[in-house]
């Protein structure tokens, strides 16, 4: 069984570069060896952050569409809003969709997903670019 992971927009931002740490990442995500776990409200994001900060629209969209295609890719529709993350509740979708979609961990290097280590239910494990790509990068 494939491992499923929420990517937050701080890491999907810098994977895709074949310069940064992380493309290691990114490449797990083309070839299929991971699922990403997504949903409108995170999509609707990747795509505002993209073109904000990092890319040309017609460049940003493409990106887009490239997500859209990933080979294992899993699209929820969260029905509830969880809001475990008080500190910065638009972090909450990245929780909501975790468990909608029963992701084994959210990627991120938001340190507001500290929160979750005091939360019991539901059970939602977050882990580091870094720490993802030390365990289980082959």
């Amino acid at each position: 069984m494939k491992m499923v992971v929420v990517l937050d927009t701080n890491v999907m931002l810098v994977c895709h570069s074949p310069q940064s740490s992380l493309h290691p990442l990114f490449l797990m995500l083309k070839s299929g060896n991971i699922s990403l776990c997504l949903s409108n409200e995170i999509l609707l994001e990747y795509e505002e952050v993209f073109t904000k900060k990092k890319m040309a629209f017609f460049i940003a969209d493409k990106y887009i569409k490239f997500i859209l295609e990933l080979p294992s890719l899993i699209y929820v529709r969260p029905y509830y809003s969880w809001n475990l993350i008080v500190q910065d509740p638009d972090d909450n979708k990245f929780v909501d969709c975790a468990v909608a979609g029963n992701a084994d961990y959210i990627i991120t290097e938001d340190k507001h997903f500290d929160e979750l280590k005091h939360i019991d239910f539901p059970n939602v494990s977050y882990i580091s670019s870094g720490e993802f790509l030390n365990r289980f990068n082959k």
